[in-house]
């Protein structure tokens, strides 16, 4: 599998759109790889996990082809997330020759909703013809193309959460992100998984900074908690790959602190445009 992270930011992005403290100044006249916009991957090029506001930027940026997207894993509502007005714009005198005129998204109910909330107004029945909405529910499998899928329950501050476990040709990715520690029906779930996992993407929203007040996101040490479980499970050894990404600007991600991250916990610190293939 090949992993593309388009956006490894907050729902705020780095730096954050209205804010003067000195982190985000710093970040706005350094540019380059301290430029962070919102979520999404892709996996092989035609998986995209989440769709945000800045689709845009990473196909202009990035050079990523979404039109190639044929499946779209979507873990939760939020704007930053699931930016559903934009596909009013995926065909028609807006998009000529895709590479994929379809798209399959997949997500729970309140997923769906916004779906259809977002582009009831403006989306022509030829362009929303070719976009297919399926509902998920958790802890059941689904298939498409080359994979099987399963969204797992998250803790995080939506309706539903999800998070995903992606299976293809005998590989598994695990995508942690929006979520704080696991809930519990999750860890079980996982300690029934067989095989090996290849490479899994930790929300690392808090980085260093304790996360005991809140539980909709991950620090450092949530994450080596959630990764020993997993470990106990027989799920991760020394060549999984660990990716950490979901920064917030509140946690002040420079190359230093992030350099000391990958040291002491074993993972590699995602930025915008990276690739890993597993």
């Amino acid at each position: 599998m090949k992993l593309t992270y388009l956006g490894t930011g907050a729902a705020e992005g780095i730096p954050s759109l209205f804010c003067q403290c000195d982190y985000c100044k710093r970040a706005r006249a350094q540019g380059g790889r301290q430029i962070r916009s919102r979520s999404q991957l892709l996996v092989d090029g035609e998986i995209s996990v989440d769709f945000p506001p800045d689709a845009f930027y990473h196909a202009a940026r990035l050079s990523a082809d979404l039109s190639a997207v044929k499946y779209l894993l979507v873990t939760h509502s939020h704007m930053d997330h699931f930016y559903a007005h934009d596909f009013i714009l995926r065909g028609y005198k807006y998009a000529h020759d895709m590479t994929s005129p379809s798209l399959d998204i997949f997500g729970n109910a309140e997923v769906c909703e916004v779906f259809r909330e977002c582009t009831r107004r403006e989306l022509r029945e030829d362009v929303g013809e070719r976009i297919r909405l399926h509902e998920v529910k958790a802890f059941e499998p689904f298939c498409f193309g080359e994979y099987r899928a399963t969204a797992l329950a998250a803790s995080h501050s939506s309706r539903d959460p999800f998070v995903y476990l992606l299976e293809k040709s005998g590989k598994k990715y695990l995508h942690l992100t929006d979520t704080g520690v696991l809930p519990e029906a999750t860890f079980e779930y996982l300690s029934r998984v067989q095989g090996r996992i290849g490479a899994i993407t930790l929300d690392c929203t808090f980085l260093f900074d304790r996360a005991d007040f809140v539980r909709r996101h991950m620090g450092l040490e949530d994450n080596a908690y959630v990764l020993s479980r997993l470990k106990e499970y027989g799920l991760i050894d020394g060549d999984t790959r660990l990716v950490v990404t979901h920064f917030s600007h509140n946690s002040a991600p420079t190359p230093s602190r992030l350099r000391r991250a990958e040291r002491e916990y074993g993972v590699i610190a995602a930025y915008d445009g990276m690739t890993l293939e597993f």
